[in-house]
């Protein structure tokens, strides 16, 4: 078995078993940057969270230049032979969304530690100090877009049977009651999946099983036959949606870079409340 054959989300006995014979593995540690030097896992090295994601307030969470996340990747020792494995401390938000960006270079050799920290913690496995310092190589980025959503897209096809928005903010965010944007509310048409819902509680945060997931699509009218535009504030919470919706192989979803700190800002965009 390569670590091309790891499945989308690695349990933790999973990745414990591969780390010691699996050349081909990177383990990327997305925890709190001051909590990487006491306790991550054997082998991983860490980004920062801030050095996946691009700022142009006030905009936040766009796609990094491709040759700074080249950089970024190269620089602990990632490259385009390697299958990354991503971790957090928050359920999956930070790990997620390095997923979706390394999808949207083209880099499909990519999975998320299912319930992050917590869950290896808890499988009773090993947490180490020494800092990972791995040789620089080179990472090329590719493109594929057919996984990433912008403004003008979204606004064309308002309204689109089969195109479902997918908003994974608070309650409060989506009714318009707590405004982070210049505008309060949300994309008109948008369904409600809040992140911290998808969440398995009682499992150290892994997803929920995909039964549970599935039902609550279904109650949300969500088919897999939809394609889905996932979105928050920044496509950080909602790239935890991204990675569940493909985990249960939908074949069509997408994410929303700069999400409603894009869509909130800009003055003429259509906006429901309430």
């Amino acid at each position: 078995m390569n670590a091309a054959a790891l499945p989308l989300l690695v349990e933790p006995a999973q990745l414990h078993e591969r780390l010691a014979r699996d050349q081909a593995l990177r383990v990327v540690d997305l925890c709190k940057s001051e909590d990487y030097p006491g306790q991550h896992v054997p082998g991983a090295v860490h980004i920062p969270y801030a050095a996946i994601v691009r700022q142009a307030k006030p905009v936040g969470g766009l796609l990094p230049h491709p040759d700074e996340f080249a950089r970024v990747l190269g620089d602990v020792g990632i490259g385009n032979e390697h299958h990354v494995v991503a971790y957090d401390d928050e359920g999956g938000g930070r790990a997620a969304r390095l997923l979706w960006t390394l999808h949207a270079f083209g880099h499909r050799a990519a999975s998320v530690l299912n319930g992050g920290r917590q869950a290896w913690a808890g499988a009773g496995l090993p947490l180490v100090a020494e800092p990972v310092a791995l040789p620089r190589v080179q990472f090329a980025c590719g493109r594929d877009p057919s996984v990433v959503a912008e403004y003008e897209d979204i606004l064309a096809r308002l309204g689109t049977p089969g195109v479902v928005l997918m908003d994974a903010r608070s309650p409060e965010e989506f009714a318009g009651s707590k405004r982070l944007a210049e505008q309060a509310g949300r994309i008109p048409g948008a369904i409600h999946l809040e992140w911290t819902d998808l969440m398995d509680r009682s499992r150290d945060l892994r997803l929920k099983p995909p039964e549970a997931l599935r039902a609550m699509l279904a109650e949300r009218g969500v088919t897999a036959t939809d394609e889905v535009i996932c979105y928050c504030q920044t496509h950080h919470r909602s790239a935890l949606n991204y990675l569940a919706l493909v985990s249960l192989g939908f074949q069509r979803v997408r994410g929303y870079p700069g999400s409603w700190s894009d869509w909130g800002n800009r003055p003429s965009a259509p906006v429901e409340s309430g």
